[in-house]
This record gives structure tokens, sequence and C-alpha cells, in this order.
């Protein structure tokens, strides 16, 4: 087995796609505990019998990277890619296209809903990875062998796993299934928008009542504009507790604010005067803004679980894949199919799910 070869000048990157395979697999280390945005440390790359391990912290490197990424001849082979895309993305500025996710096949395929790189490989190949250096620290210089060996093998059996998904896709005719999702998958990446009704996703907002979920809606927006702009994670800015309570029981003025903030540890106590500014200033779209979803009737959401499980079993696919509680409970709001569920999965759902939804009995 040949070992890694380190990469860390970019025109020997640059050099290397000008005979570029048709495939390569490809994979990322990065680090995102102290920060918003993912800092790429590492970058794997299989081409053929060679496995390169890119320095992405060299001047220069994420642009050659990027070459790569958008070689429209060169198939790029990932594993459960999208924190990948958005690491690529903040990086390169570009993402790798055209794509294949392994992990998407694989559930696509009948092997498993998400399945992790090692659990697959395994069950596909029959070798079995160490797990030992997933929580390195990728940003240190050098790179110790047992993290170069890890990170090789991310990306050594790549090709296996492509071609074994793909031919069982090909016998069961659903490429286009994959290629639908993937390119959902990549939309999402690079349209990077946050949530407009970011409240929504909170349980704790259901108790609050219309002008606290207003409160709580301006200090979550706040939150992530400013995560952004400053590259924290969102909890170190205002975590979600401290947000709920200051929309259910507003401070009188900044100076009440500050002396609840002064009084709590590890609060935002420097962010007092935003916060306040944040929490006093009504948006211009919250006469828009949606209530909470009201808890789902239980025996009808359950009724619309069994109907995709019996769809699922009948396609030989996963539990899972065809649509989460999330999205049968968004159905059962009575709007539009989410987003999610257009495509192949409404083509093969809305045969079932639409008498449930419209009060009749399921058939098909």
């Amino acid at each position: 087995m040949p070992s890694p070869i380190w990469i860390e000048h970019p025109d020997e990157l640059l050099g290397r796609l000008q005979s570029a395979p048709a495939r390569i697999g490809l994979d990322t280390e990065f680090i995102r505990e102290r920060t918003y945005w993912p800092r790429l440390a590492l970058v794997q790359m299989a081409l053929g019998e060679d496995i390169l391990l890119v320095d992405p912290l060299v001047p220069g490197m994420p642009q050659a990277l990027a070459a790569w990424l958008d070689a429209p001849g060169v198939l790029k082979v990932m594993h459960s890619a999208s924190e990948d895309l958005v690491a690529f993305k903040c990086t390169c500025g570009t993402l790798p296209r055209p794509m294949y996710d392994t992990q998407i096949a694989a559930a696509l395929a009948g092997f498993g809903a998400g399945l992790g790189y090692q659990k697959l490989v395994e069950r596909i190949t029959g070798t079995v990875l160490p797990k030992g250096e997933t929580r390195s620290d990728w940003l240190r210089r050098p790179l110790s062998p047992a993290q170069l060996d890890y990170a090789a093998d991310d990306v050594r059996h790549l090709a296996a796993v492509h071609d074994a998904t793909g031919q069982r896709l090909h016998e069961l005719g659903r490429q286009a299934w994959l290629e639908e999702d993937v390119q959902r998958l990549l939309g999402q990446a690079a349209r990077d928008e946050g949530e407009r009704w970011p409240h929504l996703s909170l349980r704790m907002a259901q108790f609050l009542d219309e002008d606290g979920q207003h409160r709580l809606l301006r200090l979550l927006r706040w939150r992530e504009r400013y995560a952004r702009e400053h590259d924290h994670p969102r909890n170190w800015v205002l975590d979600n507790e401290l947000a709920a309570a200051l929309a259910r029981d507003p401070p009188i003025d900044a100076t009440d604010l500050q002396r609840r903030l002064d009084a709590l540890p590890k609060s935002p106590r420097r962010l007092g005067s935003a916060i306040w500014q944040a929490l006093s200033t009504p948006l211009a779209d919250e006469a828009d803004m949606p209530a909470p979803p009201a808890e789902p009737d239980r025996n009808a959401v359950r009724r619309l679980q069994d109907a995709v499980a019996r769809r699922s079993a009948e396609r030989g696919l996963p539990d899972g894949v065809l649509a989460s509680r999330r999205h049968l409970e968004a159905l059962l709001e009575g709007g539009p199919w989410p987003a999610a569920l257009q495509g192949w999965r409404r083509d093969e759902l809305e045969p079932v799910l639409a008498p449930l939804l419209a009060g009749a009995p399921a058939t098909g």
C-alpha cells in the first residue's frame, strides 16, 4: 500500500490536474469548535493509487483546490459531504461539482440510512478501519504518522464504495434519485441562508405569547448575524435558554438587562447594549411571522409514518430515507410540500399520503 503524499506547494497540486483521472475520492478535516465557520485544516484526495494529503493552510492552496473542485470532467466522490461542502465554500469559494455522495447513495441503494464511512467500508470491502484520530488537532503541523494514516484511510476506499453503490443504483434504476438529492445538497450549501423564522425550531417558543415570540425572533436573528460576522458559535453569543428567558420576561430597560446579565455566569455581559438594541427594535417583517406549530395529532402522525414505512418496505429503502417525522408533521399543518419531499420523494409518497391527509384511507 503506497504511502500518502504530502502536498504543500500549490503548483504541485495544479500540475496533477493536467492528468486528472475521471474520478477522485475527496474528504476534509476541519475545526469548528470555537468558530461559526469551519476552518479547513486538511484535504484528502485519492487519485487512483495515489493518496494526496493537501495542506490548505499554505498560501495559494485554496485557489489550487478550487481548480480541482471546479474541474467538470472529474467526479468528486465524498461521504456525508454536507459539512465538508461548507468548509470548501468558506475556504475555496466554490463547491465540488460534479459530486457523488456515498452515504446518500448507500441509503438509496438499500444498504442502510445514515451509515458512517467506517461501517459502510466494512460492509462493502470487509476492511475494518480504526477510529483513533476522530478528535485530533488537525491544525497542528507537522501531523503525526497516526493522523496521516487515518486521513488517508478516509479516501482510500471511496472508489470501491462508489463502484458497489453505483452498480446497485443502476440495477434499481435510481441514479436520477441520487442526482436529485446531491443537487439539493449542493444547492443548500451554495445558498447558505440563515433561517428566516429561527424561533420555529425551538420547542420553547410554543410557550410564549405573540409578543414573546416576536422578541425571541429578534434575538435569534441578531444572534445569527453577529455569529456570522464575528465568526463565533451561536451559543457563545447567546444561548437558547437565555434568549427564551429574555423573550418571556423582558427587561424594562438596558440597565435592567445588564443587571440580569451580570448576575448570570458565562452570560454575554459585554454584549448587553447590542442585545438590548435587538430585543427592543421591531423587525420589518414581524407581522408575517408564522406561529410555532401546534402539537401534532399523534395518531395522524402515526398513520402517515405507517404509510411511509410500508412504501419504504415495498421499495427496499431503509427507514428514514423517504420522509422524516418533522416533514410529515409539516404536511399535517396543511401547507405546501416541504422542499425536502419534492421530486422523486413526492412521486413516491403522494399516492399513499394524499388520501390520509384528506382524511380518507390510503391506497396504493
